[in-house]
């Protein structure tokens, strides 16, 4: 716990004009009180801007106060291409020829491994399309060989869509095949794929994938085979305040069973170039809603993650004023997740140094982490200024 005292916003809520309902719960978040869905959803609606931002940020500083978390990482993403048919995903590819599609062989990713081995890099995240030939088999052994060369890295990887797959094709249950994999060197699970867990929405934009039962088993299973990971909810296109709400209640049932996640990822639908792009993406101001509200309501994950790639650099900085104390990583240019579906972000990479003076010059503490949140370095900030727009 860091040793800072936060400011508790009393002031604000004495100027704020705010119905007595709204009053009474934002006295219920000063307290640390759990929220209930009906209470999430009236601050939600009702609550202005620099109500929740104050709420959020206190929150926020009572836990780490100024520091902001990043860690130095890469994307490994085997393949874009993908048997599942979700309408938000401007990344995948079908099995058709396709200029923009890759499979990547083992040979060609353990390259990319080895390259960033001498860099300093302390994670390889490895995420991609749901291919029918990288099987269970065929990720065993490629997670062995890269163990085998690098004995340290962090190895997340996966995400329970993919792994809902790579079990049910090899006919394994959950428990066997993610032992099989944490016995192969992985460490963790990414948070990917989680979506929306309502059905009502899910139906609309993933049918055909893992189910909002099966993400959560297989997340509860990890955790209970020590395995952590982190969850992850896509905001901004046809659900409701409440659709977040109901997701984020489900993740926050499951850390009461397990604490098995370490952050929460609220990620934004970004609208080029795939089946829901008739839909306007929702402006700053429904980022800086979202993230406040997941501070507030999720009482009990750790850390709230602005994944940068997807948020832009300078709505990353406003966010950690808005209860974000994590910017995740280094990145290094190898994730095309969000850069195919228009993010600010074409070619996502920032030197350590230019991520430290992205933290600073927001007035917080650039702290380097490991996988685990485990505290590495904290930086000074920088003597002459860096550009990292």
């Amino acid at each position: 716990m860091h040793q800072m005292e936060p400011v508790i916003p009393e002031q604000l809520l004495r100027q704020l004009t705010l119905s007595n309902a709204v009053r009474q719960i934002a006295y219920r978040v000063v307290e640390g009180r759990r929220l209930t869905i009906e209470e999430g959803l009236k601050l939600y609606n009702e609550a202005p801007l620099a109500l929740l931002g104050a709420l959020a940020n206190y929150l926020r500083q009572q836990r780490y106060g100024k520091k902001t978390f990043f860690n130095k990482n890469f994307h490994l993403e085997p393949t874009n291409r993908c048997v599942f048919d979700c309408k938000f995903c401007s990344y995948a590819r079908s099995f058709q020829p396709a200029d923009d599609a890759w499979e990547l062989s083992e040979e060609q990713m353990m390259q990319e491994v080895l390259r960033r081995k001498e860099q300093g890099f302390t994670e390889v995240h490895i995420v991609g399309g749901v291919h029918p030939k990288m099987s269970l088999v065929f990720f065993e052994q490629l997670i062995k060989k890269i163990r085998m060369h690098w004995p340290e890295v962090h190895i997340k990887a996966f995400t329970a869509v993919e792994l809902e797959y790579m079990f049910r094709k090899a006919r394994v249950s959950v428990k066997d095949g993610l032992r099989r994999l944490q016995a192969a060197g992985v460490n963790s699970l990414p948070g990917g794929g989680a979506e929306i867990f309502h059905p009502e929405i899910r139906m609309q934009i993933c049918a055909d994938k893992a189910d909002a039962e099966q993400w959560l088993t297989i997340h509860e299973t990890a955790h209970r085979l020590g395995m952590p990971s982190n969850c992850t909810m896509l905001y901004g296109h046809i659900e409701t305040y409440y659709h977040r709400l109901h997701h984020m209640e489900l993740l926050r049932q499951l850390q009461d069973r397990t604490g098995g996640f370490n952050c929460f990822i609220p990620l934004k639908f970004r609208n080029q170039n795939n089946e829901m792009s008739h839909l306007p993406e929702v402006p700053v101001t429904e980022d800086l809603r979202c993230y406040a509200m997941a501070r507030i309501f999720m009482d009990n994950i750790p850390h709230l993650k602005a994944y940068w790639p997807m948020i832009g650099r300078q709505k990353a900085q406003l966010l950690l004023s808005f209860g974000v104390d994590d910017l995740d990583g280094t990145i290094d240019d190898s994730t095309r997740i969000y850069s195919m579906a228009g993010a600010e972000e074409q070619h996502p990479a920032m030197t350590t140094e230019e991520l430290v003076s992205l933290i600073h010059d927001a007035g917080y503490v650039a702290v380097e982490r490991d996988s685990l949140y485990h505290e590495l370095k904290q930086y000074e900030a920088p003597k002459t200024p860096v550009a990292y727009a």
